[in-house]
């Protein structure tokens, strides 16, 4: 595989984009894409499709260079793994996220679709949304439409939200836009009245399906958001992300703080 082994001494300068600013600091969707873009382009020559990353937000990035290392401590013919460092400010100092790759060529096997695209009206036909500026300004960067009949906040008992979502610069959706789309629903439990408390995202795992091995899908993607599990200050969420034609080409899963207003208060005034 095209992956060089000695990468410890590498390091890729990107750019956080002021447009994907949220609450507190830069959308993390935003930033673990930046981050895989190092990775995949900088680093593996952007020669294999990405099957799953990993990103653990240590703080909050903000807007402006991302310096990412990484390294490659395991590569062998059917798979690469690339372990990655994301720091702001200097090269070398104290970083904002860390996480892995995985990369692989196609190969035969068998096809298998578990999470086939849910039956809804076109983007067309459905209600546009507005997310909240003051805590999710990135959002201007997307349209947005309810692909049922989900409203925000909605204060029912399924903590999901199912949404049209397209990319207002007309980008492609590839594995970046996908890790992007994974994160930029709100939280599952916002459809169950929660609202009113951050739930900041601490770890995020995306996969990628073979769709993304070939050109990438353009225009509206299908994209649903839902709390698996909440308790003890902590929600697993899930999300799916599909082609305007139906097919499946990532899954998420993340967990979330879920923050009450004194924890906010004492996160913003520790960060400021």
């Amino acid at each position: 595989m095209n992956v060089s082994t000695s990468l410890s001494d590498s390091v890729i300068s990107s750019v956080i984009d002021a447009r994907w600013q949220a609450f507190p600091g830069a959308h993390g969707g935003h930033v673990a894409a930046v981050a895989l873009g190092a990775v995949r382009d900088g680093f593996a020559s952007g020669a294999q499709p990405v099957r799953s990353m990993t990103t653990h937000f240590l703080s909050p990035a903000d807007v402006g260079p991302l310096h990412v290392s990484a390294s490659a401590p395991s590569v062998g013919r059917s798979a690469a793994t690339c372990v990655f460092a994301g720091r702001q400010g200097t090269a070398d100092g104290s970083p904002v996220l860390v996480g892995s790759v995985v990369l692989g060529p196609a190969r035969p096997g068998p096809a298998y679709d578990g999470e086939r695209a849910p039956a809804v009206p076109s983007p067309g036909d459905c209600q546009p949304i507005t997310l909240p500026a003051d805590i999710a300004s990135f959002s201007r960067q997307l349209e947005i439409r309810a692909a049922g009949q989900e409203r925000l906040p909605t204060g029912g008992e399924r903590a999901e939200f199912l949404f049209w979502v397209r990319f207002t610069d007309g980008r492609p959706l590839d594995a970046g836009a996908v890790v992007t789309l994974t994160d930029v629903l709100p939280p599952g439990l916002y459809a169950c009245g929660h609202a009113s408390r951050p739930m900041p995202t601490a770890e995020l795992t995306v996969h990628f399906t073979d769709v993304l091995d070939d050109r990438a899908p353009e225009g509206w993607a299908l994209v649903r958001n839902r709390t698996a599990q909440a308790g003890g200050g902590w929600a697993v969420d899930d999300s799916a992300v599909w082609s305007a034609d139906g097919r499946l080409l990532g899954l998420g899963r993340q967990a979330r703080v879920v923050l009450n207003q004194a924890q906010v208060s004492k996160r913003v005034g520790h960060e400021s």
